[in-house]
């Protein structure tokens, strides 16, 4: 579960590390009175779960309490890669002389954490990594050691932070492993004129599987706010937004995430996680379906489904329905195998709709779903 920046926000400050002071609001007379109590001069931030934020608009400076209330009214109904803005944080300016980049993340792969540094912070991570891969640190983490203060200065060294920031790194991984994250990152993390190492923006994932003891994320898991998780989660969806273009859908988490991986080799990057499950209806096809297809940032539309309690005629008879009710303005691939595949494949040939193309393995459906959302 990804958390909104004021939420993040309120999980570092509540470790000891250092936030400028904010207000959370809804309408833009509260941001006029917001300002006024953090002193005239603010940021006002658009609040939603996705980056890009200031490419988009959605991150403005305001002189003064008149240009906040100016500033939020524009910012509040904004869509931000298909998000929404409900809210707007107004905070305090901070004036730094430093910028810098400080995040621990899982590495699935090697089984531990990873600590990630850099002198070069303010910008997107990758794009530092991709111009200049020596600026950024990766430092191995042993979850049963932790980060002790030999540690913590040894990321520091690597990454060309200061040994101001040794006890901030510390209190980072406090809130990853008190609050059960997958990511802990803070960008950028600033060197005030006065010396003070200062967090002026975070991101937070929560681990889903530690919800039965973190009771509290019930208070922070807002999907409400937003319409597809919003329905999605109405219709027993296992679904996650991503920023890509290509609209993903699968029976099993499994072959879910072998088809974003099909997918990022073509070249294209998924849109979401679409899992519909082993025993889905015809319904639930159509669900999925209307859901993906109302996301914005959708070129294209891969269903890739393995025939096995949910068979292929199934699926293919909620497409027919799912296009029945909406109007197909994007290309679907579709990918049927197993259990009555040559029925589904039969069901949609009749379709003969000439936004559907079928594919006959994995691999075609994930070129061909690249292709037509170029």
């Amino acid at each position: 579960m990804d958390l909104y920046e004021h939420q993040a926000r309120e999980l570092l400050h509540d470790n000891g590390v250092l936030v400028p002071r904010v207000e959370v609001v809804d309408t833009a007379e509260a941001a006029r009175a917001a300002a006024e109590r953090l002193g005239g001069r603010v940021v006002i931030k658009a609040q939603v779960k996705t980056g890009g934020r200031g490419k988009a608009g959605g991150v403005k400076l305001a002189d003064d309490s008149a240009a906040a209330e100016l500033t939020a009214r524009r910012i509040l109904g904004m869509d931000i890669k298909g998000h929404t803005v409900h809210r707007v944080m107004v905070a305090e300016p901070v004036e730094a002389v430093r910028e810098m980049y400080l995040g621990f993340t899982l590495d699935r792969a090697a089984g531990r954490f990873l600590a990630i540094a850099s002198a070069e912070g303010g910008m997107e991570i990758e794009e530092v990594a991709a111009r200049r891969p020596e600026a950024v640190a990766r430092i191995a983490v042993d979850p049963a050691e932790g980060v002790t203060e030999a540690k913590a200065a040894e990321i520091a060294v690597a990454g060309g932070l200061p040994r101001e920031t040794i006890g901030t790194i510390r209190r980072l991984w406090t809130v990853l492993t008190a609050h059960d994250a997958l990511l802990v990152e803070v960008n950028p993390l600033v060197v005030t004129r006065d010396g003070a190492i200062v967090a002026l923006d975070g991101k937070v994932t929560l681990d889903d599987n530690a919800r039965f003891r973190q009771p509290s994320w019930d208070a922070a898991d807002d999907r409400a706010r937003d319409p597809l998780e919003a329905r999605a989660a109405a219709a027993g969806l296992g679904y996650v937004k991503l920023d890509g273009r290509v609209g993903v859908i699968g029976n099993g988490a499994g072959l879910v995430m072998s088809t974003l991986d099909v997918v990022a080799g073509c070249g294209a990057r998924p849109a979401d996680f679409l899992d519909i499950g082993g025993g889905a209806s015809a319904q639930v096809m159509a669900d999925g379906l209307s859901l993906v297809l109302d996301d914005p940032d959708v070129r294209s539309v891969l269903v890739n489904v393995f025939g096995g309690i949910t068979a292929c005629d199934a699926v293919a008879d909620g497409i027919v329905r799912a296009l029945g009710a909406v109007t197909l303005t994007k290309p679907l691939v579709v990918r049927l195998d197993g259990n009555n595949a040559a029925r589904g494949r039969a069901i949609l040939g009749q379709l003969a709709h000439p936004l559907v193309h079928q594919a006959d393995t994995m691999d075609g459906a994930a070129a061909r779903a690249a292709e037509l959302a170029a």
